[in-house]
């Protein structure tokens, strides 16, 4: 009998559509699970589809009626390449309890339980089984009681972040690991023109990372600067799904402002935090604004941020209070005009981008702002990245250093700026502090832009803070950044601009670690990024 066979879940892939077809049964969970209101700061439930797909597993493995592979095999089940997400089977362990339901069910069917193509087949058909099986009247009622609960923290259940990304030419898997002790940043850059499969990228990167972490104890949220508006749009509403998420999280602020302030609160902190802080606040507004802003502006927009703290007792200011202060300083007979401080505060305050208090956590929820409906180069939009960026700075200051464990870090939360060259080009110390700050708060960027020459300016070298830049199609390519990147010079550097001309859409080249540390064969590899949207 073949069940003395060692069965093995690990290498087993998902049905090809699964999400679709267990879509049904997730709203249903979902409808049940949720109220018809709430206040507005209070989320609905959203459930991770490794929760329903377990769910469904179970319900079909509940079932004792005979099993036979030519009910498996009628089924028609097509299998994909993409991987279960890594806490499917190793949630609370439950990976030796599938592995004995499945050899109980088909204990008298000869099963080659070797063959991770088989097993996936069965897997699949055990999750189609339960799917129907719980969209019967009442059925799903029975199951409820099954939903996993966040309870304590235990480091040794940190997720293991190795984000299946597509495939080399080889037609080897391709990962790239994020969170294992070995590596030494979790900053990823990507570069590519219109056209190269840039989104589809990012989401395959998302959807790993969330797959991975959202069913955990240590959950990695995101907060996603949609430039284009694509990630926003209602018609592409499925891609939330792959991203464990709903258009709950999508803000924008061109029709409500976004709920929480970008201002530190400094209530009872000595008044030389506020000075400094002043002056790196003064800058920053200098930096994105297109107009000349002389030394007296700014020393006196560095005035009015501290007296506006001053009036507010410390507590959290307004662009309104900044604007207010400023003209109060100006001469008497100055106060009417309209200087370039007053003209980019005027912006910011009419526009209303922010809230006044923070209604939200940033780090505990998902997050897409939308800036489609902005100028891309303008201000509204560079000032709303800033000063977000600046937020997420703010919160990671008071927090203690990452969980980690034997082999793996925590990783808290990951920011993602698409056509991040438009906030390269200047002087942006948030985006520089955040990268830094990343490296033991358990944070990760994820920098995406047309060309690699927009990771290196005058102000920061972000690709050299980077552990992996993934390398898409370019309109031209920069001898010098390749060269650090990848280490490569003279033939070689020939060679790898060849491979990045050639490029098709969804394809991409990195850094091959293990040959560049032993200095021997390509220092790069191509690969097929998996098609996800």
């Amino acid at each position: 009998m073949n069940n003395i066979q060692l069965l093995t879940i690990k290498g087993v892939t998902a049905i090809a559509g699964m999400h679709d077809r267990i879509q049904d049964v997730k709203n249903l969970l979902e409808q049940r699970l949720n109220l018809d209101e709430y206040s507005e700061n209070i989320r609905p439930v959203t459930l991770n589809f490794s929760v329903v797909l377990r769910i469904c597993l179970l319900a079909g493995l509940s079932d004792k009626s005979p099993r036979n592979l030519d009910d498996v095999n009628k089924a028609n089940l097509t299998v994909s390449r993409t991987p279960y997400a890594t806490t499917f089977f190793t949630k609370s362990d439950v990976g030796s309890m599938f592995e004995t339901l499945l050899k109980l069910r088909y204990y008298d069917v000869d099963v080659d339980w070797t063959l991770p193509s088989i097993v996936s087949r069965v897997i699949g058909y055990e999750i189609l089984k339960g799917r129907n099986m719980l969209l019967q009247e009442h059925a799903i009622d029975e199951w409820l009681t099954y939903m996993p609960l966040r309870g304590g923290r235990s480091v040794d259940a940190i997720p293991e972040l190795n984000l299946h990304i597509g495939q080399y030419e080889n037609g080897m898997d391709a990962f790239l690991d994020i969170n294992s002790r070995s590596i030494a940043n979790t900053q990823i850059l990507v570069a590519g023109t219109t056209g190269s499969g840039k989104s589809n990228l990012i989401s395959v990167l998302i959807s790993q990372i969330r797959g991975a972490s959202s069913d955990t104890h240590y959950p990695v949220n995101f907060l996603l600067f949609d430039y284009k508006g694509e990630f926003s749009d209602p018609d592409n509403a499925e891609w939330l799904q792959k991203f464990d998420t709903d258009r709950t999280a999508i803000l924008n602020p061109m029709e409500k402002a976004l709920p929480f302030t970008p201002f530190k609160d400094f209530t009872g902190r000595p008044i030389n935090e506020v000075n400094l802080y002043a002056t790196s606040l003064a800058a920053a507004l200098v930096a994105i604004s297109p107009a000349k802003i002389s030394a007296n502006m700014d020393n006196r927009l560095s005035e009015a941020i501290i007296s506006a703290y001053k009036m507010k007792e410390l507590k959290p200011i307004t662009f309104k209070d900044v604007l207010e202060n400023y003209i109060h300083l100006l001469p008497a007979n100055k106060q009417d005009d309209t200087d370039s401080v007053i003209s980019v505060l005027s912006q910011l305050v009419r526009n209303n981008i922010f809230a006044d208090e923070d209604k939200v956590d940033l780090l505990r929820n998902c997050y897409i702002i939308n800036l489609g409906g902005f100028e891309k180069d303008g201000i509204m939009a560079k000032a709303i990245v800033y000063f977000v960026i600046s937020k997420l700075n703010n919160i990671y200051e008071k927090l203690p250093k990452q969980a980690m464990n034997d082999e793996r870090v925590e990783l808290r939360h990951f920011t993602v700026i698409d056509e991040a060259h438009y906030m390269l080009g200047f002087e942006n110390k948030p985006l520089q502090n955040l990268i830094a700050v990343g490296r033991n708060k358990g944070m990760s960027i994820i920098l995406a832009t047309q060309n690699m020459e927009s990771f290196k300016s005058r102000y920061f070298d972000f690709y050299a803070n980077a552990q992996y830049p993934l390398i898409m199609r370019q309109q031209q390519q920069n001898d010098s950044v390749l060269k650090d990147l990848f280490g490569v010079s003279g033939s070689a550097l020939q060679e790898i601009k060849q491979a990045i001309a050639g490029l098709q859409k969804g394809e991409l080249i990195t850094k091959d670690a293990d040959n560049m540390a032993l200095g021997i064969g390509k220092h790069w590899q191509k690969v097929k990024v998996t098609h996800l949207i």
